[in-house]
């Protein structure tokens, strides 16, 4: 808990939250704030809702003005932004809600910008269908017996061994052009990864909202 925020960004809504006293922080971008509001998230607990406000709209919202952070900067989105100011706050875990959904250049955008953090902060995104992160080079999941893993090389992996699941590699490459590693499921309750060189984004599906 001391070290793990909760951000809400502008994808599609969560369905149910999760429980908000396991994080020190919880932050949502502007675009997110209005479902949270509809949602009937209590406000209140919000550390900070940052964005350049191009989705800011409605003069109820004025009384949570003081926790708005202008992030201006167009050349960053406003979830890559957000993340900032979080790292900088010293916290270094994030569970990311709205992530996905809606228009699929920000749902790569999103990835995109995880990627960029992968080195700095542990993120792990949250929706409907699936849990999803970057996985370290030598990682041991636990708890995921018969669910589905799909294994996705960013853009390439090389020289991957995993166990526990149902098609298991073997010092095997992985490329986001010729070779996959999707829909397989875990056959163990825990299942080990392992990789030499590149990026792996693994899905662990389940409703896990």
């Amino acid at each position: 808990m001391k070290d793990k925020a909760l951000l809400f960004i502008n994808g599609d809504a969560p369905k149910t939250f999760p429980d908000i006293k396991n994080y020190s922080l919880i932050a949502c971008t502007d675009g997110a704030f209005h479902y949270l509001k509809v949602m009937g998230f209590p406000l209140d607990k919000l550390d900070f809702i940052s964005g350049d406000f191009d989705s800011h709209s409605g003069a109820d919202e004025n009384i949570y003005e003081e926790k708005f952070i202008h992030t201006p900067d167009q050349d960053k989105t406003d979830f890559h932004k957000a993340l900032e100011i979080i790292l900088e706050k010293g916290i270094h875990n994030v569970d990311v809600l709205g992530g996905s959904g809606g228009e699929q250049d920000h749902f790569l955008g999103n990835l995109t910008v995880a990627y960029t953090f992968k080195n700095e902060l542990n993120i792990k995104f949250y929706d409907a269908f699936s849990e999803y992160y970057f996985v370290p080079k030598n990682s041991t999941i636990k708890g995921i017996k018969d669910k589905m893993v799909s294994l996705y090389p960013f853009p390439f992996v090389e020289n991957i061994t995993t166990k526990g699941l149902n098609w298991p590699l073997t010092n095997g490459n992985l490329t986001i052009t010729e070779r996959l590693g999707t829909r397989n499921f875990a056959v163990e309750d825990e299942v080990f990864i392992e990789y030499k060189k590149g990026d792996l984004l693994i899905f662990i599906g389940g409703n896990y909202l």
